[in-house]
């Protein structure tokens, strides 16, 4: 009885030592993924910065360079293609050929 319980014992041991091996840190998204994440964000603080200006230091001046081509439509289309290029990096799923690697290492 007592050698079947240290049996048990040493089992669970070996068991445990194997799984905190085999257990990896696992996050949601793929390195191309954050990646491709960390781009959109770029994009979108460019784009926020190509708005930046058009002002005057005289409040009772008014000033048309607010209305100039890249505030008005540049800017925006480049935040909108930021927050696509968000999107699609976290929509993109991972490559089959990830998959097949991480599946063979469980084995």
């Amino acid at each position: 009885m007592a050698q079947k319980v240290k049996s048990k014992q040493t089992e669970n041991l070996s068991n445990m030592k194997s799984e905190t091996k085999t257990n990896e840190i696992k996050f949601v998204l793929e390195k191309q993924n954050y990646i491709l994440l960390l781009i959109g964000f770029v994009i979108i603080v460019i784009g926020f910065i190509l708005m930046v200006g058009g002002g005057t230091d005289d409040p009772a001046v008014f000033s048309d360079k607010i209305f100039s081509f890249r505030r008005i439509t540049l800017a925006p289309i480049v935040v909108l293609l930021g927050f696509a290029i968000e999107v699609y990096a976290i929509m993109k799923k991972p490559s089959k050929k990830t998959e097949k690697t991480e599946t063979e290492s469980k084995e």
